[in-house]
């Protein structure tokens, strides 16, 4: 199975990137996870919609091509990034690639909520109409104290986290499938 993994995060020590990361190399056997960049998507211009950009028509074209994606988002001001959002924009337009894609949806914070409220808006937007994109329920990965689970290397060390992901990823690879 072939998932894009859309981070909402432009920062270096992301823990979101991390997590993302570790998704990629511990279930490497189940699921080939590609970690799409934001960092050279422009902004979304309806202007230009029709005729994108090289990098937008690339971006976009991955997500088409993939079986699912993995969105890990942190949680900037009770909701979604910018660049996110952003990314969003580009995806739901013209040809709407997100339509019937299954998604996952996960965070990482160094808060204890770890970004419950930017999941809840992001699964709002991901069911709107112009993205269609089912989400897996029952099986959210809210991340907390992300500071404290993850090493200096960006190795997830938590035990609980870990097992807690290997029953998600399995759930969500038979769904999907």
């Amino acid at each position: 199975m072939n998932v894009v993994a859309i981070v909402g995060s432009l920062r270096k020590a992301s823990y979101n990137m991390m997590l993302a990361e570790f998704i990629q190399k511990r279930y490497a056997e189940k699921v080939t996870v590609e970690i799409l960049s934001l960092h050279d998507i422009p902004m979304y211009n309806q202007d230009e919609e029709n005729n994108p950009p090289q990098s937008v028509i690339d971006f976009k074209a991955k997500v088409k091509a993939a079986d699912a994606v993995l969105w890990v988002t942190p949680e900037y001001n009770a909701s979604i990034p910018g660049v996110l959002g952003n990314v969003i924009d580009w995806l739901s337009r013209v040809d709407k690639v997100m339509i019937g894609k299954p998604s996952i949806v996960m965070g990482a914070s160094m808060g204890n909520l770890g970004t419950v409220k930017a999941q809840m808006h992001l699964r709002d937007i991901l069911f709107a109409q112009g993205l269609g994109s089912p989400v897996l329920q029952g099986n959210e990965v809210y991340i907390g104290a992300a500071h404290t689970k993850f090493d200096e290397a960006g190795n997830l060390t938590d035990e609980a986290t870990v097992k807690f992901l290997d029953q998600v990823i399995d759930n969500f690879v038979a769904w999907v499938k």
